[in-house]
């Protein structure tokens, strides 16, 4: 796992915040909004709380139910509970500071597991896989724009140059209670995947990401450099950031799970 952030060609600050654990099989990427830099506290908030409850569960989880079975329902579980507890943080914290009233901040979280990824996301922060040849989007956009799409109001081609991109249907800590999407998905090795805010994916379209991780699919650090690059020479016009996460082996139960996932995923940098 390799992750960076940059604060992009426009942006006087970043509100991304990421957060990537190879012991845990863990990802955490957080895009954050709101006036007086809160959207930098929303994101940080976001990513620390949801790492933090996310370790805490599975420490405590009993070793007989680590290796039992596919653990997604445990999964899912902890994701959703991380995430409710970064959501009232978020919230808490807006009621009790004026100065960042409204803030708020999409997330998207991703655990390996038992040859497994459960992705967790509310917002426009996103997930994708490359398999092979093949690139494939993951979670799909909480925002206005994607309804007009799934209404058939737009085209995907129309909707990469439409003014109002980045409004969110979505976001964590903007409400009392927040309603995360999760999906499942069958890991397998050689897979590559990458968690990124919109930073990347408005400025870089799918093949041009997908063609930059293949041709540094060996490096994965030098990889995500070169996205970040790209995307700021592309015009940067947002906080950038992305995660990779290539998975070298098989992860099932039956070759021993949960703490053994240094070195499946490669190192961390």
């Amino acid at each position: 796992m390799v992750g960076r952030t940059d604060t992009g060609m426009v942006r006087d600050h970043n509100e991304d915040s990421i957060y990537f654990e190879p012991d845990l099989g863990l990802v955490i990427l957080a895009d954050g909004m709101g006036g007086y830099n809160a959207g930098e506290v929303a994101s940080g908030i976001a990513t620390q709380v949801t790492a933090e409850v996310m370790r805490a569960q599975m420490m405590a989880t009993p070793p007989h139910i680590k290796t039992a079975g596919s653990m997604w329902p445990i999964a899912h579980e902890m994701l959703l509970l991380s995430i409710d507890r970064a959501n009232a943080m978020i919230y808490q914290t807006a009621l009790e500071h004026p100065q960042c009233s409204g803030m708020g901040t999409t997330l998207i979280a991703g655990l390996f597991y038992n040859n497994h990824l459960a992705i967790a996301h509310v917002g426009d922060s996103r997930a994708y896989r490359l398999r092979g040849d093949d690139f494939e989007q993951l979670s799909k956009d909480h925002s206005f724009l994607q309804e007009q799409i799934d209404a058939g109001l737009l085209s995907e081609e129309e909707a990469r140059n439409a003014p109002y991109k980045n409004l969110v249907t979505r976001a964590v800590g903007i409400a009392g209670a927040v309603q995360t999407e999760l999906r499942e998905y069958q890991v397998e090795p050689g897979d590559v995947y990458l968690f990124c805010s919109d930073g990347l994916s408005d400025m870089l379209q799918d093949e041009t990401m997908s063609q930059l991780i293949k041709l540094f699919i060996d490096n994965l650090p030098h990889a995500c450099d070169i996205l970040l690059e790209q995307a700021n020479a592309e015009g940067g016009r947002d906080n950038i950031s992305a995660i990779l996460v290539k998975v070298t082996r098989d992860y099932s139960v039956e070759v021993g799970i949960w703490n053994k996932f240094t070195g499946w995923f490669g190192s961390s940098s």
